[in-house]
């Protein structure tokens, strides 16, 4: 015999369960309530700060940018003041290239200002004015915001001005660590040093180190060629031979 079903148990079921719906949802309403609670208490105890740190940010950007468009502005003001200067150079006219990077050389950018002074220094070694541009140049090769390269150059060409006064065994000391293979100016250090050796006696380093300067295809070629007379005469062959090879003796 088939039992009847329980009609109090089938009919409670569903009620059960729209109970549980209802309850489950009041308490994702409560749960929803307490969130919202708890961001609008965030916002009031944290707004203002956050609120200023969004701001910095903003000004800092806003900063960044204003300096990268005046840094900008100013290397150009900056580059056309330099390619004037080198204009007037080329016309002999000394005085308006030294008036024309006279503010690079007291206030540009390390590059500009470093290559401002050069030219200046240049200036007076063309008017005659020796002391004043080994001076000149003296000061560029100590100053330590410029490029080392700048300062290198500004070693030689104090040195080449001051090259009796200084002495043999002074220019060897100050230019030997120049005048090595893949220095920037390894022809210009090299051929002080090539001649100080001369004075020195060493004329066998000399040379050598004549050859080696005339051999490097990294070497202008007016001193290739200068220098190669200079081994010439003393004996050393420096014509270049494919697969050659010239070995200077370290000095004594």
């Amino acid at each position: 015999m088939a039992l009847r079903p329980d009609r109090n148990q089938s009919s409670s079921n569903p009620l059960a369960e729209r109970a549980g719906a209802q309850a489950d949802g009041f308490l994702r309403e409560v749960d929803d309530a307490l969130r919202e609670d708890q961001v609008f208490t965030a916002i009031q105890k944290y707004g203002k700060p956050v609120g200023a740190l969004i701001a910095a940010g903003l000004l800092g950007l806003a900063g960044y940018l204003w300096y990268e468009n005046h840094s900008s502005a100013k290397a150009a003001e900056q580059g056309e003041a330099m390619t004037k200067a080198i204009d007037d150079l080329e016309v002999r006219n000394l005085k308006a290239a030294t008036d024309a990077v006279a503010p690079l050389a007291k206030d540009g950018t390390d590059g500009y200002r470093a290559t401002a002074q050069m030219l200046a220094a240049g200036v007076l070694s063309e008017q005659g004015k020796k002391a004043e541009a080994a001076k000149a140049f003296a000061a560029i090769a100590a100053d330590a915001d410029a490029p080392q390269a700048y300062r290198d150059l500004a070693t030689i060409r104090e040195v080449s001005l001051n090259f009796d006064q200084l002495g043999p065994d002074k220019v060897v000391e100050r230019l030997k660590p120049l005048a090595v293979p893949g220095n920037a100016w390894f022809g210009s250090a090299g051929e002080l040093v090539g001649l100080a050796y001369m004075k020195q006696g060493k004329n066998e380093l000399a040379g050598a180190l004549f050859a080696q300067i005339a051999k490097d295809k990294t070497v202008p070629d007016t001193l290739r060629r200068r220098t190669r007379q200079m081994a010439g005469l003393l004996g050393v062959d420096a014509v270049e031979e494919p697969g050659s090879a010239v070995i200077v003796q370290p000095a004594k």
